[in-house]
């Protein structure tokens, strides 16, 4: 597979809104920095996302010197410090039940106006390590608000190949992933178990399986059909599940660059 390299990397400060394409990116122990460092729950402290709310699509995020910024047609900017919030609460992603930050009534007026649904906007403490399912990590492993690991991986001949099933061409970002591989065959990330990217090994650690947020159009924020999960679902369903994309895990810290070469160590 010679003559990979890193074509796209991404980051998803607020889980679920819309990420910001990066020409490199600090990778820690929970994957690059600040990506799903914030998180939108409901009053009762559950989970919210495109799933439940596809406008979410549209609320943009920028990670400026003051803070992170969000955005939304029609509505005034709003920028959240980096520090704000000292409330701790509770909230759930998943099965997990993970303390954190309660960052300001004023983050949770605005995002409850954007999107007409009562909501909070909290961000994940430092102090409150999240481990990754013992089942494919190792013990130190952690993530965020991610939904279990802290990279997601997709070769852009997977993207390719799909496509041409497809009546309309998808792009990229429909399937949220953070780090973007060109050069290798489709699908040829499923055999993946180690690889390095510039310096830094990652470890591919299982399939991502894929839900009703990859039809949700990003530049409209509603869903536009059951595609691409209809076609997916004809070629890459195992086990009543829809796969595309590989989970990843990094072996310490590091930083990854557009055009980095990427190797298959194993």
């Amino acid at each position: 597979m010679g003559g990979c390299v890193v074509s796209e990397l991404w980051v998803y400060p607020v889980k679920s809104c819309r990420g910001i394409a990066l020409e490199q990116a600090e990778i820690g122990p929970r994957g690059i920095r600040w990506d799903r460092h914030w998180m939108v729950v409901d009053t009762a402290g559950q989970f919210l996302t495109q799933r439940q709310l596809p406008a979410m699509a549209l609320v943009r995020t920028a990670l400026r010197d003051d803070g992170l910024a969000l955005e939304a047609p029609g509505r005034a900017p709003i920028t959240v410090p980096y520090d704000a919030g000292e409330e701790r609460i509770r909230v759930r992603v998943w099965g997990d039940e993970v303390p954190a930050r309660a960052v300001s009534t004023a983050a949770d007026r605005w995002l409850t106006d954007v999107l007409t649904a009562p909501c909070r906007l909290v961000s994940f403490p430092d102090d409150a390590p999240r481990a990754v399912d013992a089942q494919y990590g190792r013990p130190g492993d952690e993530t965020a608000f991610s939904d279990g690991f802290p990279l997601l991986l997709i070769g852009q001949g997977s993207l390719d190949d799909l496509n041409v099933r497809l009546r309309e061409p998808l792009p990229m970002r429909r399937f949220r992933p953070n780090l973007v591989v060109a050069g290798a065959a489709p699908y040829a990330e499923d055999d993946w178990r180690r690889v390095r990217a510039g310096a830094l090994e990652l470890r591919v650690v299982k399939p991502c399986s894929r839900c009703a947020i990859t039809t949700v159009d990003p530049e409209r924020g509603v869903r536009d059909g059951g595609e691409p999960l209809d076609t997916l679902a004809r070629y890459r369903r195992r086990n009543g599940r829809v796969y595309f994309g590989q989970n990843v895990i990094p072996d310490g810290p590091g930083v990854l660059r557009i055009g980095d070469a990427v190797a298959v160590l194993a």
